[in-house]
């Protein structure tokens, strides 16, 4: 595809708390590519740490959006999923796979559904297995540690880990399916925290790592997520698009730590996206 690049994300919209598409949209925008979204549920405000939040399901929409795209002949340098919340929106996904994916299209697919060694109290326990469906049809997949052992039915164990290890679980994720693996929440040690890519062609795996700042913060998923997509449709390499995403999200985690505001709410990536922007322009 010619001329600026565009990207179809598939997420929810959390109205309140940054994450999901009020993420994907400013972050994946600021490195130059447009954006076009298609909301999966629209709530009041994401689910972590927050009560009495307002929830509609959009799953009814999906294909209808998709429908009218195709009616237009849009075409997609990218496809990015990330929360999707029963069976059968995984279904409806890998339907729009097929249907917008052309030579070209890179299909990138967070397994939103697990952290801490648990799935997500509200999944069943063989959603897993729906996900793998999924991440099998995919160029690109960026699961936490918890999310790969249970897309492959291993047992989970505490950090830090091994290189033997990591190295192990991405191989085995990259039998899958998808060819690039980008595996979050890597340590080696109690105090680094990072990620690991690996290029199932090239049989290359390469680490980036930041100092682990304490706490929990909701959202860095999806903001790690949308700075690895947006740097690889601007052509930069797996390895590269992975340290940026690291700095960006360890960046934004340590502005919001030191300001020390209610973690629920996010973390402020607002303040880092120009500096993003000019790291994904020199390359």
């Amino acid at each position: 595809m010619n001329g600026q690049k565009r990207i179809a994300a598939i997420h929810d919209i959390s109205c309140f708390g940054r994450c999901s598409l009020t993420v994907a949209l400013p972050i994946i925008s600021v490195a130059g590519v447009e954006t076009a979204a298609i909301p999966t549920a629209v709530l009041s405000t994401h689910t972590g740490g927050l009560t009495g939040f307002t929830y509609r399901d959009l799953t009814d929409d999906i294909r209808k959006i998709v429908d009218h795209w195709m009616s237009l002949n849009l075409r997609f340098d990218a496809i990015y999923t990330g929360f999707l919340g029963s069976f059968e929106q995984i279904d409806i996904i890998s339907k729009i796979f097929d249907d917008l994916r052309s030579e070209g299209t890179m299909v990138a697919v967070d397994p939103v559904m697990a952290d801490n060694g648990k799935l997500y109290t509200i999944f069943p326990k063989d959603f897993p297995a729906g996900m793998r469906r999924l991440c099998e049809k995919a160029d690109l997949i960026m699961p936490n540690i918890t999310e790969a052992v249970l897309m492959l039915n291993e047992e989970y164990t505490e950090g830090p880990y091994t290189k033997e290890y990591i190295e192990g679980l991405l191989k085995r994720l990259g039998k899958m399916g998808a060819k690039k693996i980008v595996l979050t929440g890597v340590s080696f040690n109690n105090k680094e925290l990072g990620a690991a890519s690996y290029d199932a062609d090239t049989k290359r795996t390469s680490y980036a790592f930041a100092d682990r700042i304490p706490g929990y913060y909701h959202g860095t998923g999806d903001v790690f997520g949308s700075a690895l997509v947006a740097s690889m449709v601007n052509g930069l390499s797996l390895e590269r698009s992975t340290q940026i995403a690291v700095r960006f999200t360890v960046g934004s985690i340590m502005r919001t730590y030191n300001a020390g505001t209610d973690i629920r709410f996010g973390v402020n990536f607002e303040a880092g996206l120009k500096e993003l922007a000019e790291e994904i322009k020199k390359g």
